[in-house]
């Protein structure tokens, strides 16, 4: 994580020294979007603690970590289907559920439909997109979401080919 801060600065730097007017409007950009971001951040990533903590590391390991590896697989993809979050606040939730036990293939069918699948988003898709449309697409977004987490499987030797 440290380099990752050290390559911010000197990115930071270097645009600095190129072009200071261009660097300093970016930096305040950032800025205001950390800004309007941050509480949003920091609300769900409360909520998701307070569940974690409610809801007992076994109960999570029942339904989504031990027994059938697709049954678990099609409930973790349903689960992410409804519920919504992004991807800095979904990736850490994995972290802690591969701590606890989830398996590779039921993360990925998770993480990527939570990102991908609009359940939650649904009525604005509808109105933007048309309701087939929007069907369409969330259909091929569990379909992709499946599919990788298949292949995530197989990488992680989870599902044996």
């Amino acid at each position: 994580m440290d380099y990752l801060l050290v390559l911010t600065i000197g990115a930071i730097i270097l645009s600095f020294i190129v072009d200071r007017q261009k660097t300093i409007k970016g930096v305040k950009i950032g800025l205001k979007k950390l800004k309007k971001i941050a509480p949003q951040f920091l609300i769900m990533l409360i909520s998701i603690s307070i569940v974690l903590y409610l809801l007992p590391e076994e109960t999570i390991v029942k339904f989504l970590g031990n027994g059938n590896l697709i049954t678990n697989t099609v409930l973790a993809a349903i689960i992410g289907s409804i519920t919504m979050m992004p991807g800095f606040i979904a990736f850490p939730l994995c972290g802690i559920l591969l701590t606890t036990g989830v398996n590779y293939t039921v993360l990925a069918a998770f993480s990527t439909t939570l990102m991908m699948v609009g359940f939650v988003t649904f009525p604005v898709e509808k109105e933007y997109y048309g309701t087939k449309l929007a069907i369409k697409r969330n259909l091929f977004s569990v379909l992709i979401a499946l599919v990788v987490a298949i292949v995530v499987g197989i990488v992680f030797g989870e599902i044996l080919v």
